[in-house]
């Protein structure tokens, strides 16, 4: 009975350390700053058709071939660079998942490279905008709440045309008071520590309509010159 509990249980370590393997590895490749994620940045797969047999590489650089891509089949792009595609699928005797270059593919859309190239530059801005808890023109809400978190005022109005409306951000900072004394007894003048008050630092103003933003406003001077615009969400014929 022992035995079996020993080895039970020594399977279950094998069988998580092996997951957490598997985790770090996938937190590994999803962590390159150069690649674009698409199931982390569009709601629907980008299903892409094989026209070209090519040759598919361990690295985005294209460093290292693994194998040759197969035609006639459909493929999800799973992640890009301005110059690659990862995908997954048949190659010549095995499967294969690895770096592909556009000229293999085509799409629904005729403007797909031209069109993923935007898709990548924008999410790359995005990307970093986030990193920095800032806000661009061109952003849509979500992408705002997870920049700078949730509002704490907000306004909308709905038309024939769409949604419109307004979100507030406000940033605050803790300032400490202190009052001068007085030593009854030497008469040295020394400051003590009084109380502490939370006070706004910033405020930030989000316009939007239908989902995207279309102007910012700011409290600060200094930052209010800085607004900066991307690109608006990519739209694909597919």
């Amino acid at each position: 009975m022992w035995r079996f509990l020993i080895l039970f249980l020594g399977l279950c370590t094998l069988n998580a350390t092996a997951e957490i393997q598997r985790d770090e590895r996938r937190s590994l490749l999803d962590s390159d700053p150069d690649v674009v994620y698409l199931d982390q940045t569009v709601k629907n797969p980008i299903m892409l058709e094989v026209i070209k047999e090519a040759p598919i590489y361990s690295t985005k650089e294209g460093t290292r071939q693994i194998g040759t891509l197969q035609i006639n089949q459909t493929l999800k792009l799973e992640a890009m660079t301005e110059k690659a595609y990862r995908v997954r699928g048949k190659g010549v005797g095995k499967a294969v998942v690895g770096w592909v270059g556009p000229w293999a593919f085509k799409s629904k859309d005729p403007d797909f490279v031209e069109n993923l190239k935007k898709l990548y530059q924008r999410q790359i801005e995005v990307v970093a905008l986030i990193d920095a808890n800032d806000v661009a023109i061109g952003m849509t809400l979500e992408e705002v709440t997870s920049s700078l978190g949730k509002p704490v005022k907000t306004a909308s109005r709905k038309t024939a045309n769409g949604e419109t409306g307004k979100w507030e951000y406000i940033e605050y900072e803790d300032v400490k008071h202190y009052v001068t004394r007085i030593d009854p007894y030497s008469g040295a003048v020394y400051r003590q520590f009084s109380h502490i008050t939370r006070e706004e630092k910033s405020k930030t103003a989000v316009e939007f309509e239908n989902n995207v933003v279309t102007a910012i406003e700011r409290m600060e001077d200094e930052k209010g010159a800085n607004v900066r615009i991307i690109v608006p969400p990519v739209i694909f014929r597919w």
